[in-house]
């Protein structure tokens, strides 16, 4: 569970090519309870990555920062922030470690420490948490990934603009989970990673 910089490159590129067959997909999760952009918002900052990373990174810390600077500059909303630090976060972390599980455990505290938010709050944090163990432990699968981005179909979203609907947020999949449980798929998918 190394990170390389090949590992990372495949990774990302995997999670922009999710991002890119599913935005419409992850646009329309949002309308009812969002801005209704999410993917539109998410295809623009992968796609920039994607561009960054096509001149090889030298090392994994300068991979990490350029993805983290690439979507916080081009993704909007609450996301582009979000995943912004949980990339960063994985940078500082990486100057120590290049152990996945540590350098996700980062990523998940930048995200609950930016946003504010907790397990339960359906936010982006609830597949993150039920996840990152999963990672750490060799277990992650699909079908987990498939189910802790379900499991936020029946919160009331506590955090974000679905927030200001109350009970009415329930019996919508959160956006940001969907997009992370992506990147989650991404991660198993890349071979060398896990």
């Amino acid at each position: 569970m190394t990170l390389t910089v090949d590992t990372l490159t495949s990774w990302m590129n995997n999670f922009a090519n999710k991002i890119e067959e599913n935005a419409q997909h992850l646009s329309d999760l949002d309308t009812p309870i969002g801005d209704g952009d999410h993917g539109f918002n998410m295809s623009r900052g992968m796609k920039a990555v994607e561009e960054k990373l096509s001149a090889k990174p030298t090392d994994v810390t300068s991979g990490l920062k350029t993805i983290a600077m690439a979507l916080i500059s081009t993704v909007g909303g609450a996301s582009g922030p979000l995943y912004g630090t949980a990339f960063l976060e994985m940078a500082k972390k990486s100057g120590t470690t290049d152990d996945l599980g540590e350098l996700l455990d980062a990523a998940l505290a930048g995200i609950e420490k930016r946003g504010g938010a907790k397990p339960g709050d359906k936010t982006m944090v609830d597949v993150w948490a039920k996840l990152v163990p999963d990672v750490k432990n060799g277990t992650l699968t699909e079908d987990k990934i498939r189910e802790a981005v379900a499991a936020t179909k029946d919160m009331v979203a506590k955090k974000g603009r679905a927030s200001y609907l109350g009970e009415r947020s329930k019996g919508h999949v959160d956006p940001g989970s969907e997009s992370s449980g992506y990147l989650f798929e991404a991660m198993l998918e890349t071979e060398g990673l896990l």
